[in-house]
C-alpha cells in the first residue's frame, strides 16, 4: 500500500483502515509470541502502513481546518 492509494480514501475510510491494520498487527504479534508467524517482515510492513495512514489522516485534518 502506498501513500497515493491511501490519499484517495475519505477520512472515515482511513479510520476504518487504521483499525483493521491495528487489529492485524495485534494478531501478528500474537502469532509471533506463540511461534506460528511465517513472515516476520509482515510486522514491519504493517507498522509502516499504520504510520502512513496516521500521517495522511493528520494531513487531511490540517487541510480541513485551514479550509474552514
Amino acid at each position: 500500500m502506498n501513500a497515493k492509494e491511501i490519499r484517495e480514501n475519505t477520512l472515515p475510510e482511513l479510520n476504518k483502515k487504521l483499525a483493521e491494520l491495528k487489529d492485524e498487527l495485534f494478531h501478528l504479534r500474537f502469532q509471533l509470541a506463540i511461534n506460528q508467524l511465517e513472515n516476520p517482515m509482515r510486522i514491519t510492513a504493517v507498522k509502516k502502513d499504520i504510520a502512513r495512514v496516521k500521517t495522511i489522516i493528520r494531513e487531511k485534518e490540517i487541510q480541513d481546518s485551514q479550509n474552514a
